[in-house]
């Protein structure tokens, strides 16, 4: 699977909502080209298109059936994006875990008054 960028690099092959449309059309079953291009509101070359990215990505696949092209889900392809998001994930809990335990070490600090203060 190609290395995901920030979807403001526009290199992420999920950044783009056309194949995320595309991915959802395919998310119960196989789907030849025409079907998803009747699901979407633009040409069949775009759809073809998408599916050349995603498939380069290792997302879905293709598989020949008489003249047309069936596409489906890689459980791999999803598997290596939830490994990628995880490690944001992690830091994210981590920093979150950090930041929680100073809120309550603040709250169990005994407030001085303002008299102690003068």
């Amino acid at each position: 699977m190609e290395e995901c960028k920030p979807p403001h690099a526009g290199r992420c092959p999920l950044a783009d909502p056309a194949r995320l449309r595309i991915l959802e059309a395919m998310k119960s079953r196989e789907c030849a080209v025409g079907e998803i291009v009747g699901r979407m509101d633009i040409c069949q070359s775009g759809v073809s298109r998408h599916l050349r990215i995603l498939t380069e990505a290792g997302i879905v696949q293709a598989r020949r059936d008489g003249q047309r092209r069936l596409y489906s889900l890689r459980k791999d392809g999803f598997d290596q994006i939830e490994a990628w998001v995880a490690g944001y994930r992690r830091h994210w809990e981590a920093r979150l875990d950090r930041f929680g335990a100073a809120l309550e070490k603040g709250r169990a600090r005994p407030k001085e008054s303002s008299r102690e203060k003068s």
